[in-house]
């Protein structure tokens, strides 16, 4: 069997619909991945539920790099790994200048080593490859993450930087992108595995069209936002988010690329509707979007549409 080295996924020339599909057994990479790399069209696969696949690497016992970002540190625990684990903050060059690396490491609620890194800046990769080397318990590293969060851009830096091959895996914005397991032999000591995107069915990621998702996936340094509220005042944020508040302090974390307005004539929304009361130095952790910082006690009204998911935590600011 011959994969895909953009995707992992089987390379097959019967089924034009079908993951891996290729005109040519000869080719290296499947129409899906030829098309995003050299035309940025993405071709729509089936989703599938990976979780399977996380509980037979984790039952190995290999080293497992758990790769996240800035704006999607929640639900780790989630995963219930029980093999050593090296807790990867990726897209460093986006997180505001104001907030203190360190202390952010810090805050981050999940017991494993843990580095902070940035793909575009060949931030921290020595301290990574280091790391790698000390906590391995075999040639076999596993990189895994929910989907978006830059796996295979940080897998594409380590072996530009520490490699013995030229090849690159398919890089894109756009969800599932890795669609099997790709092996990556970096050198005589390590072999980078990387494993398709685990999916979050209420991850705003898997509900946007290819517009959106530039706008929510930043490309450059965050710029948080600060809203002082008044009564009767709602927060509108493109067309799939209204947040109903009144005399608090808030506090954006998401894209800039995003329209966010307020709205002083509140009328009753279509969307899903959610009441929370929200205690004094907390998160509302909107999934795959960003997070939204709240200084004091207030009872808001959150109005979602197609089922977007939602969390509360304290803050890691």
């Amino acid at each position: 069997m011959i994969k895909c080295i953009g995707c992992g996924a089987i390379l097959q020339d019967r089924s034009p619909k079908e993951i891996g599909y290729t005109r040519n057994l000869n080719n290296k990479l499947c129409e899906r991945c030829f098309n995003i790399k050299h035309y940025n069209k993405y071709l729509k696969v089936t989703d599938k539920d990976y979780r399977q696949m996380i509980l037979d690497i984790d039952s190995k016992s290999d080293l497992i790099l758990l790769v996240t970002d800035f704006l999607n540190l929640y639900s780790l625990s989630d995963l219930h790994l029980k093999s050593p684990i090296i807790l990867i903050l990726s897209k460093a060059d986006l997180i505001p200048r104001s907030i203190k690396k360190e202390k952010l490491l810090d805050k981050i609620d999940f017991p494993c080593i843990k580095v902070m890194v940035s793909s575009k800046n060949n931030y921290n990769f020595d301290l990574l490859y280091s790391l790698i080397l000390k906590y391995k318990k075999s040639n076999n590293v596993y990189v895994i993450g929910y989907t978006n969060v830059g796996k295979s851009t940080l897998i594409n830096k380590f072996l530009k930087n520490y490699g013995m091959s030229m090849s690159e895996l398919t890089v894109s914005n756009l969800p599932s992108t890795t669609l099997g397991v790709v092996e990556n032999k970096v050198d005589e000591e390590i072999t980078l595995i990387d494993t398709p995107g685990l999916l979050d069915n209420g991850s705003l990621v898997l509900k946007a069209d290819e517009n959106l998702l530039k706008k929510i996936t930043p490309k450059k340094e965050i710029r948080p936002i600060s809203f002082q509220i008044k009564k009767w005042t709602s927060l509108l944020i493109e067309d799939f988010l209204r947040l109903d508040l009144d005399d608090t302090n808030i506090v954006c974390f998401m894209s800039n690329n995003l329209d966010i307005r307020r709205v002083y004539k509140n009328k009753e929304c279509l969307w899903k509707k959610h009441e929370i009361d929200v205690i004094k130095n907390s998160d509302l952790v909107i999934k795959g979007l960003g997070f939204i910082t709240f200084k004091k006690d207030v009872h808001i009204v959150l109005w979602l549409k197609d089922d977007i998911s939602y969390l509360i935590r304290k803050t890691i600011i």
